[in-house]
């Protein structure tokens, strides 16, 4: 992020903030303890938290639960991380994104909080985001954590509500470890003594170390598999738990791999006390962009007025899978990827299950990150994934190549959240 001529005070305040310190990750909580301490710790005054852990799944499932929590006239305050187009995203403000003037009013707070000590971009927001929850009435704060959970800039809640752990995979690992067990162990550091946690599909090398830290601490767990069940059945979704069965419509946003996050969502407001009508609600009004987003409108389907143009921000090989059993059930339709992601990431492991389902793949830098893998090298990378691979200079021209040779055509733009925010950026 760079301050520019005609740039908001709230975007001149957060390139300030990046130059804070050295490294963009650097995971330990010492800093968030110190800047809360200095802002009166609000961490200790926010409406009832539910914390929100895992690889895959955390943002539909954060979506599905505040639109059911939301149906019941709750007032919810979200956090999560990235954004896609602009700061205030991440901070949803008892139903709405956080307005510019108070934004830029919490963030110089921080600032002047902080001093001139080291603290990473996501501590120092972080804490601004937890200073606007502390200060606005609602009746839940749901906290979506930003990288692994035990030394995450959000695990400062002395004693949420609810935990959540979605599905654990492979990811991150130059931070969290080499193996499913010992990421595993990062994402259950949210638990919390006699915290009731909700648990999504995992592996079982995933499964048993939340289960043996969960026994330590008396946490109870609310497991997929055990304690619920969330499957499609005849076009429906159909969820069980102990209290009983949900016959609900499929969820509207799209992909299989919404049912479970679903589950997810559904058993945490079954644990919540909320009824049939809250649960239909968060399977049927969620909304959450760039998780197989149809675009409509703007200047990339004025390109291409004969295709379907999706979006879509996985980039990890659990994410690659979930979208190609997307793309199997979607009617069946030439389909052409558009691809950019980082160099921090599992390529192969991303593009491989794809190959199948895809006639061709464009791969592109991903506008603006440091950290983007070339295109050139994407390219390569798909190739020996077995697919039919090119590369172009933007998402417009790959857009208009493709629908040059095949009017018809689904595109998907995919690989990474930071292309998805400038694919939304762009196209209005």
């Amino acid at each position: 992020m760079t301050a520019t001529a005609g740039a908001s005070g709230s975007d001149i305040l957060l390139d300030r903030m990046m130059s804070l310190h050295p490294k963009i990750i650097d995971l330990t909580l010492d800093r968030m303890w110190r800047i809360l301490d200095a802002l009166g710790n609000p961490q200790d005054r926010l409406p009832p938290v539910i914390h929100i852990a895992g690889t895959n799944g955390k943002g539909s499932t954060l979506a599905m639960i505040r639109a059911g929590l939301e149906s019941t006239g709750a007032r919810v305050h979200a956090y999560t991380s990235p954004h896609l187009v602009r700061f205030h995203e991440r901070i949803y403000l008892a139903g709405a994104n956080i307005d510019e003037d108070r934004l830029t009013a919490i963030l110089d707070r921080c600032l002047d909080a902080n001093g001139p000590d080291p603290i990473t971009y996501f501590e120092i927001t972080t804490a601004a985001a937890l200073v606007a929850f502390a200060e606005e009435p609602a009746d839940y704060t749901l906290l979506e954590v930003g990288l692994g959970g035990r030394l995450d800039a959000t695990n400062v809640i002395a004693d949420p509500r609810l935990t959540i752990i979605t599905p654990v995979a492979l990811d991150h690992q130059q931070y969290l470890g080499d193996t499913l067990g010992e990421i595993a162990g990062e994402k259950a550091g949210i638990l919390k003594r006699r915290v009731p946690c909700i648990v999504g599909r995992q592996e079982e090398a995933a499964l048993d170390v939340i289960e043996a830290k969960a026994a330590r601490l008396g946490a109870p767990l609310i497991a997929r598999g055990q304690h619920w069940h969330s499957t499609e059945e005849r076009g429906r979704l159909v969820f069980q738990d102990e209290t009983g069965l949900l016959d609900l419509p499929l969820p509207n946003l799209p992909g299989p791999h919404q049912v479970d996050n679903a589950g997810n969502a559904l058993a945490a407001l079954r644990a919540l006390g909320m009824d049939e009508t809250a649960c239909e609600a968060a399977v049927t009004r969620a909304v959450w962009p760039a998780r197989m987003q149809r675009l409509r409108h703007g200047p990339l389907i004025d390109l291409a007025p004969g295709a379907e143009i999706w979006l879509d921000g996985g980039h990890n090989p659990h994410a690659g899978r979930a979208l190609a059993e997307a793309l199997r059930r979607m009617p069946p339709r030439p389909t052409h990827l558009v691809t950019g992601m980082l160099n921090t990431k599992d390529v192969h492991g991303y593009l491989a299950p794809l190959a199948p389902h895809v006639a061709s793949l464009t791969a592109l830098d991903v506008p603006g990150q440091a950290a983007t893998l070339p295109a050139a090298e994407t390219e390569a990378e798909a190739r020996a994934a077995g697919f039919d691979a090119s590369r172009a200079d933007s998402a417009a021209e790959a857009v208009a190549a493709i629908a040059a040779t095949d009017p018809n055509a689904r595109i998907l733009i995919c690989g990474s959240l930071y292309l998805a925010g400038e694919i939304l950026k762009e196209n209005g």
